[in-house]
């Protein structure tokens, strides 16, 4: 193992998820492309996750969960990704936490990761989502979301632009 990179194990699991699984087979049909995001506990992760749902409720894309996508891999949502010729991951901040995961597990080529921070530039000493108003969070998720669909449907980023801050969208790891 590369000493820049680390394993964790998940216990396996024999259950599935009825809403996963009717959502998975429905996206699949679809051909939509999954968009997940950063689920993380602070003000970043927070309008990461408002802007894949507004991506997600575009023509072509769909809402997926990263955990099932990641923790249980015989499951409909799995195997949406898994097909998938894009996935979406917005990422909260340059530290790439759902790209990273997602690079562990899905092709080079499917990913288009993108980080939100580096669209809105603010709140980077804010942990709690209360501490920024809701309308500001929006508007910041809004940014996001337009930066991230404008990009996509300019064919999206490419391997070629780099293994995580040539994905991003507007210079990513902080800058």
């Amino acid at each position: 193992m590369n000493r820049s990179e680390f394993s964790l194990p998940i216990q396996s699991t024999a259950g599935h998820c009825p809403a996963g699984e009717k959502t998975g087979n429905r996206m699949i049909s679809q051909g939509k492309i999954p968009v997940i995001s950063c689920e993380g506990s602070c003000i970043r992760g927070e309008i990461s996750r408002i802007a894949a749902n507004m991506l997600a409720k575009q023509e072509g894309y769909g809402r997926g969960c990263h955990g099932e996508m990641l923790s249980v891999p015989r499951s409909a949502m799995a195997k949406w990704a898994g097909q998938a010729k894009k996935i979406v991951v917005i990422d909260g901040c340059f530290l790439h936490c759902h790209g990273r995961m997602m690079a562990g597990a899905y092709r080079d080529d499917q990913l288009a990761v993108f980080d939100a921070l580096s669209v809105y530039k603010q709140y980077t000493d804010i942990m709690d989502i209360d501490d920024v108003p809701e309308a500001e969070r929006k508007r910041a998720a809004h940014l996001v979301f337009q930066e991230v669909l404008k990009t996509m449907e300019q064919g999206g980023p490419t391997p070629a632009e780099g293994p995580m801050c040539g994905r991003a969208a507007k210079g990513c790891c902080g800058g």
